[in-house]
């Protein structure tokens, strides 16, 4: 069975009459996936951009705007504002505000902590409006679907159980006196 079987794919090696349908298909496939990956990456580089936009414009009136103290849902609002195409923003983006001392600088956690909308609420790690002249950190990480997951990049892209992955935007102000 094995010999007629390598007869048989000789035989069709050996044969030049039709069309290149099988190379087409199989140079078809690699260009889709490849463009693809291409649209996938190109996507989540403007979410990244956007949500980076949105920090720093968050971060700008929060400096300057010197009578009120924003709360996290005003700056969460802005940041999802300025970021127009991500979806779910609200619902997907968690944020994170510690003061920092610029002699004593101590980091913050190296992971940052998101959730996403499928996942039970759970209270904010840190989130604390400085007071006059004080080093702040802010920092965003938003959880998104992949528009594409089953392509290269989508599977390479580190993702949780439900299949999100994570974008963080960090920025360092300092609170302009009131």
């Amino acid at each position: 069975m094995t010999h007629r079987l390598i007869e048989m794919l000789k035989g069709f090696r050996r044969d030049e009459e039709g069309s290149s349908t099988i190379e087409f298909s199989i140079y078809f496939t690699v260009f889709f996936f490849i463009l693809a990956a291409t649209v996938e990456m190109g996507y989540m580089n403007l979410r990244h951009a956007l949500l980076e936009r949105g920090v720093d414009l968050a971060t700008r009136e929060i400096r300057l705007n010197t009578g009120a103290i924003p709360t996290y849902e005003e700056v969460r609002q802005k940041i999802c504002d300025e970021a127009v195409i991500v979806d779910g923003c609200t619902e997907n983006l968690r944020l994170e505000m510690v003061q920092v001392d610029p002699r004593n600088f101590t980091a913050i956690p190296l992971v940052a902590d998101c959730i996403n909308a499928e996942e039970d609420p759970r209270p904010v790690r840190n989130f604390v409006p400085g007071l006059d002249n004080q080093l702040m950190l802010l920092r965003a990480c938003l959880k998104y679907k992949p528009a594409m997951p089953t392509t290269s990049f989508g599977m390479a892209l580190p993702k949780d159980a439900q299949g999100y992955a994570q974008l963080v935007a960090t920025s360092a102000f300092v609170q302009e006196p009131r």
